[in-house]
């Protein structure tokens, strides 16, 4: 018993801990940009960290990979969609946008998902609860992104922050229906390392990235990123998913605004007004009810048989 409660406790400081490096990673990319880094430069930087310890840790734990050929080609899809894009329009985002209000429109990346699986798969239906919940948060996004939020931010930057929601959104439902029976590290090491050499190409191509400052707080901003946000918190990501599953560990979305908000306003100085508290809690109160099981009806989605099997995973 009481080693069930100490590993219960532990589960619950991982995963406020998950949610302090996810949530962290919109200051320092923030920081990183600051200080002079390019988009692409900054997310090749912190992907080849993160590759790297990712690599370290599968072979340590001498993981199978795997045999089917298709199954890289889904991963090269994901690679870009999941990761790629996301990063590239958040970092882009985050030169005019603050790192708080960046958090915060990253948290609606669940009412995305909803919408597009209910074209995709035929277990994931519009429902009653879904809907509400997809109404009261984008009007969230609408409030966050009319124009009057923050000193720092332009309606551009906000948009491409609601980009990035969509395309993970996206990744997430091409995950649940193309990449199954893998364990949740696989996905990620290969997410990662397609990610990287992509990322690192078009940086070559476009950035000169050996042109680029590194200064003192350009070098720990990666550092952080690469090793914490693309690194560690998928290792803390793969236990929980293997002690919880998917949909409670998906919870962490909500540690997200909690974060980012809380560091913007306290190490970076950023503005925080009330529209920006209203739509927080706008996003927050509709994704909770869209993940709810109140008012489960359907209303709308493909018609079709039960698909069994989940999301393996970030």
């Amino acid at each position: 018993m009481t080693s069930t409660a100490t590993s219960s406790r532990l589960d619950w400081l991982l995963f406020i801990v998950l949610g302090g490096m996810w949530g962290s990673s919109y200051l320092f990319i923030r920081f990183g940009v600051e200080e002079g880094l390019t988009p692409l430069t900054l997310v090749a930087l912190r992907l080849g960290i993160g590759l790297a310890l990712l690599v370290a840790v599968v072979a340590l734990a001498r993981e199978p990979l795997p045999r089917n050929p298709r199954i890289y080609g889904h991963l090269i899809v994901m690679s870009v969609i999941n990761i790629v894009l996301p990063f590239f329009l958040i970092t882009s985002a985050e030169r005019t946008v603050e790192s708080s209000l960046a958090s915060v429109i990253n948290g609606t990346v669940p009412l995305f998902a909803i919408v597009i699986a209910a074209f995709v798969l035929q277990d994931e239906p519009i429902t009653v609860n879904r809907l509400a919940g997809l109404v009261i948060g984008f009007a969230g996004v609408v409030l966050l992104t009319g124009g009057t939020v923050g000193a720092g931010g332009d309606l551009r930057g906000e948009l491409a922050l609601v980009a990035s929601a969509v395309s993970y959104g996206a990744g997430a439902v091409y995950a649940r229906r193309n990449i199954r029976g893998l364990r949740p590290m696989i996905p990620a090491l290969f997410q990662v390392g397609f990610a990287f050499v992509i990322s690192a190409t078009l940086a070559l191509a476009f950035e000169h990235p050996w042109t680029e400052p590194l200064t003192t707080k350009a070098l720990f901003s990666v550092a952080w990123l690469g090793i914490l946000g693309s690194g560690f918190a998928y290792l803390v990501m793969f236990r929980l998913l293997g002690r919880w599953g998917a949909t409670r560990t998906s919870m962490v979305a909500y540690l997200l605004p909690v974060f980012g908000i809380g560091l913007g306003v306290l190490v970076a100085h950023e503005t925080v007004g009330l529209p920006v508290i209203a739509g927080t809690l706008l996003i927050v109160a509709g994704v909770s009810l869209a993940s709810s099981s109140i008012g489960a009806r359907r209303l709308f989605g493909r018609a079709g048989p039960q698909v069994e099997g989940g999301d393996p995973g970030r």
